[in-house]
């Protein structure tokens, strides 16, 4: 189908397109370039303006890039690569006196997240999609079956509706196309809420002498519960300093205490800021179905981020290229029904959606745990072991290390304890989602085992339930 300019009406001006992507980050941009690559009309609406776009909030590390989806190539993104000296990361835990250093399996860089999006937007650009900058999206069009049929949006004062046979959600944490849409009818996940998510705020920042630990992403957890600091060095001299709050807590002064942090650290004397941006970004599991009738969600809008790293580019890439696939397939195979687009939903629980889903479980920890003795625990764990648990959901210690933590942990033991009922916990969350459903007809079954497995995590780490 052509992209055509349609006429007047009491609604604004009218386009028709086969389909429409709705935010131009990560996901976005690997959905519309794969779907362009495959000779569909796409549209993307970005509410940036067209200097503006990619300028996105991020800790700015990007882990996996030598296996991206190669629709938008490697060689297009590795300009806005930084920093490729990074190799592992530095948790400082004051309360122990305690710098914990752990490796991070594959590639990993650390970028100039601004660039990277002016560098993907030009991927899909590309491709063959079609770029509608200042555009805001603030309704979607359904049929009297409840397909979703496209949005409405306003562009510089005028109001616009773009039709389209598919709208993908690209539009972030907490979409306000999800909040609009009437999504009942369908499997589509509805069970989100604030609390599940992190507000974040950052800064880039440049010092006069290189710091010492340029080779490292170095995390700190703040004073108060539910927080963490980050400082990402794009270059030894240009570092990415942010902090983050679990929206379960009570709202903190991000900017006071990162300045409070920033200024108890020698190396930050006498540094300048460049550029500062706040967001959101989801600390949970993925959507359980992320398909409807003629919309899917994509990326952050689906709840593809690592919950315990906040790491989100990698599942985005993905995510938009596999519900591209989806959709192109849809559109050729008699249209983009619940049936036809849920191949969607399982590429994505069995690449990563599984092992995020069990890593939230340790999330559902924390809110319940001892964080003192929780973070005495960690600092006194092998490096290597954390890394394994937070990059595949699950983890095993040798006979050696057990004795070695019994010895360096005396005095945790209750809390080595839990943590190893919920390591138990996790692994069955894993388990499950290993045969998550071929089709919707199974889901409800699927979804009820999942949610019994989710009390006995609620009872076995005393948290409040989560979902």
């Amino acid at each position: 189908m052509s992209t055509t300019e349609g006429s007047t009406d009491a609604s604004g001006r009218r386009r028709s397109t086969d389909v429409v992507v709705v935010g131009a980050g990560t996901a976005g941009c690997y959905a519309a370039a794969t779907i362009a690559d495959a000779g569909y009309d796409v549209v993307v609406l970005e509410r940036k303006s067209e200097r503006e776009a990619g300028h996105i909030a991020c800790g700015d590390a990007l882990k996996g890039a030598d296996a991206f989806p190669d629709v938008i190539p490697k060689s297009r993104i590795e300009p806005a690569f930084t920093n490729t000296d990074v190799d592992h990361g530095r948790f400082e835990i004051p309360q122990e006196e305690t710098v914990l250093e752990i490796p991070v399996p594959g590639e990993l860089a650390v970028i100039d997240r601004w660039e990277y999006g002016r560098r993907i937007i030009e991927g899909a650009r590309e491709a063959g999609a079609e770029f509608r900058y200042d555009t805001v999206v603030q309704d979607v069009r359904q049929d009297d079956d409840g397909r979703v049929t496209g949005v409405g949006a306003t562009r510089r004062g005028s109001r616009l509706t773009y039709e389209a046979d598919v709208v993908v959600d690209g539009a972030g944490a907490l979409s306000i196309l999800q909040d609009n849409a009437d999504l009942s009818a369908s499997t589509f996940d509805t069970n989100v809420t604030y609390t599940h998510f992190c507000s974040a705020y950052r800064e880039i920042v440049h010092v006069d002498e290189p710091v010492d630990w340029s080779d490292a992403l170095v995390f700190k957890p703040t004073d108060r519960s539910a927080g963490y600091l980050w400082y990402f060095p794009r270059t030894e001299t240009e570092i990415n300093v942010g902090l983050g709050f679990q929206m379960t807590e009570e709202p903190m002064e991000l900017v006071e205490d990162l300045k409070r942090d920033l200024r108890e650290r020698p190396e930050f004397s006498g540094a300048t800021v460049e550029d500062k941006l706040g967001a959101a970004l989801p600390t949970r599991r993925p959507y359980d179905s992320a398909v409807h009738p003629g919309f899917v969600a994509v990326g952050d809008a689906a709840g593809h981020v690592n919950p315990t790293t906040g790491g989100g580019i990698a599942g985005a890439a993905y995510a938009g290229t596999y519900a591209a696939e989806a959709v192109v397939d849809a559109l050729s195979n008699g249209g983009p029904t619940e049936d036809a687009l849920w191949e969607y939903n399982e590429r994505v629980m069995d690449h990563f959606g599984g092992r995020y889903a069990a890593l939230d479980v340790y999330n559902v920890l924390v809110t319940a745990a001892d964080l003192d003795d929780l973070t005495a625990l960690l600092a006194a764990m092998p490096g290597e072991k954390l890394a394994e648990a937070l990059y595949s959901g699950s983890t095993d210690l040798g006979l050696g290390l057990k004795l070695r933590a019994l010895i360096d942990t005396w005095g945790h033991w209750g809390t080595i304890l839990q943590l190893y009922r919920t390591k138990q916990r996790a692994d069955e969350v894993l388990d499950h989602y290993a045969a998550y459903p071929s089709s919707p007809e199974a889901f409800p079954a699927w979804q009820a085992e999942r949610d019994e497995l989710m009390e006995a995590v609620y009872e076995t780490t005393g948290a409040d339930p989560k979902y």
